[in-house]
């Protein structure tokens, strides 16, 4: 039935679209799409993963960011160190979690607070 995902929803406080792109765009280097007109109105932003799935910022008015649930990237073996390196240079905290070997992967906070996982599934 159901075959692959097509996107994830993640919200954010309106008005800050600036930080979104700042942290999505320019920190994890995701590529930011054009909105369909019909729903530029209700603000946020939409990127664009590597595998051609989405990521979409989409304003909750009374925001509260989420801190249980979240998605997963998973970041090319290459790149991880130097991801988790940049996020914590940008001054993101980054927990590693140590608990799941033989797949590395970490934690972090979005600029609003959301929880976001980084895996290398190439460790698998």
């Amino acid at each position: 039935m159901i075959q692959t995902i097509d996107h994830v929803q993640v919200a954010m406080p309106a008005g800050e679209e600036k930080a979104a792109r700042k942290f999505y765009g320019n920190l994890l280097g995701l590529l930011e799409l054009e909105k369909p007109d019909a729903l530029k109105s209700r603000g946020g932003v939409w990127f664009r993963l590597g595998d051609g799935r989405q990521l979409h910022l989409g304003v909750e008015q009374e925001f509260r960011p989420s801190r249980k649930a979240h998605p997963c990237f998973v970041v090319d073996g290459e790149d991880f160190e130097g991801l988790k390196g940049k996020l914590a240079e940008a001054g993101y905290e980054v927990h590693e979690d140590q608990l799941n070997p033989p797949v590395m992967r970490f934690y972090t906070s979005d600029a609003f607070g959301n929880r976001l996982e980084f895996s290398d599934r190439m460790s698998e």
